[in-house]
């Protein structure tokens, strides 16, 4: 899978970051870390901060989320 999202619960960004993949027919692995606090490490790794969503998509990290795709 190429695409991965970090996510936490409740965060409106995220939602609508899965949505949009939804929508376009892209499929995605996510990683909650209000789930799985292990992951915040390779999050902020990734990231370089605490913020969701993170999306890493074929090795390209964009956080944060603006709509489209």
């Amino acid at each position: 899978m190429a695409v991965i999202i970090y996510t936490k619960a409740g965060c409106p960004y995220c939602k609508s970051a899965k949505e949009s993949f939804k929508n376009q027919g892209v499929e995605f692995a996510e990683i909650n870390v209000s789930e799985n606090p292990d992951k915040i490490g390779e999050l902020v790794k990734l990231a370089g901060i605490r913020k969701v969503p993170v999306i890493v998509d074929n090795g390209r990290v964009t956080v944060g989320f603006n709509g489209g795709g």
